[in-house]
């Protein structure tokens, strides 16, 4: 009898065709919410989960399912998983990183060039009729070429973000948990500085920093309070970076110029402060959503999936493990 697995959302049909042909698949195409208690009993019997980022799998939840043995997000962040929890138990952890880098630092690019140049408030201004002649300072924004980009986090989406920064001329900062070496800042012409400096310095300042509770609210109001007023602010990364509140404000306040949002602190709400004012870009956590990109990240959370079951020809050996102690305590 083929072993059991949940898929908590609903994702490409042949991803799921894919997985019936080592498992029974238990999926949610409808895409029915599953909260905590929804989401533990559909989990009753299943030895895996392809799980989505907005699943939070933690201790309580996996207390009293014995049979599960992983679980595989559909995500290069796992902020969502418990690992410490997953370890204990003895189940193995994967998320889907490489896959999205480039799509998400294209995305990125575009909502900087979307929040420097007001884009969006433009937009909703011409929408509304109000549109009557050209003015010379109408919808002054801020240039890009030759300015200052300070990338905080320099991860694979950081320096992917750092090399297009070349096309615009830019001269490039960095802050991250630890300096790259040598090599690679001279390839990406990035230079380190403390997170003081780039927060000071940074014309254009993007977040790509994993979320964890060292990371909570690494912007908050003191941190904006040392940007530019000149500057625009770039989360890329996850909601709870920012102070979301603190954000609105400094945004009402023009402490800074402006912002750009794809994640929101509980989302999928957002601050209603920051649905108020009108030098904000807010976009529902899309910075990977191509179609190649989405299906690259389906089909490597399906193989994760497939070999942590020891299925398929990587039994035994999924590509990317979170916590790969609990696949060497396996052997």
């Amino acid at each position: 009898m083929k072993p059991s697995v949940l898929v908590t959302r609903a994702v490409f049909p042949d991803v799921i065709e894919r997985l019936s042909q080592y498992f029974e698949v238990d999926d949610n195409q409808p895409d029915a919410v599953l909260d905590g208690a929804a989401l533990k009993a559909r989990l009753a019997g299943k030895a895996g989960v392809l799980a989505n980022a907005a699943d939070r799998i933690d201790a309580d939840l996996i207390a009293g399912l014995p049979g599960l043995r992983a679980v595989c997000n559909m995500a290069v962040g796992y902020n969502n998983l418990d690992v410490p929890a997953l370890t204990a138990a003895g189940i193995v952890a994967t998320n889907t990183p490489d896959v999205l880098t480039e799509t998400t630092a294209d995305f990125g690019w575009a909502l900087l060039m979307a929040t420097a140049r007001r884009v969006t408030e433009s937009e909703h201004w011409l929408r509304a009729g109000k549109w009557e002649r050209w003015a010379y300072d109408m919808f002054l924004g801020m240039d890009l070429y030759g300015s200052t980009l300070g990338i905080l986090g320099m991860g694979r989406i950081g320096q992917a973000l750092a090399r297009r920064a070349a096309g615009f001329g830019m001269t490039v900062l960095y802050h991250n948990r630890s300096q790259l070496p040598a090599g690679t800042e001279s390839a990406l012409n990035a230079r380190y500085v403390s997170k003081d400096e780039l927060l000071a310095q940074s014309d254009h300042l993007i977040l790509v920093l994993p979320y964890g509770p060292a990371s909570h609210h690494a912007i908050g109001a003191a941190e904006l309070a040392r940007m530019k007023p000149t500057a625009t602010l770039i989360n890329l990364a996850r909601g709870g970076i920012v102070d979301d509140g603190a954000l609105a404000q400094a945004l009402r306040e023009r402490r800074i110029f402006g912002a750009g949002l794809d994640v929101f602190e509980g989302e999928p709400a957002v601050h209603p402060d920051l649905l108020t004012v009108p030098n904000v870009v807010l976009t529902p956590h899309i910075a990977s959503a191509s179609e190649k990109t989405r299906r690259a990240m389906a089909n490597l959370a399906a193989d994760n999936l497939i070999a942590a079951l020891d299925a398929g020809p990587r039994a035994g050996q999924p590509p990317c493990v979170v916590n790969p102690e609990v696949m060497a305590r396996r052997r």
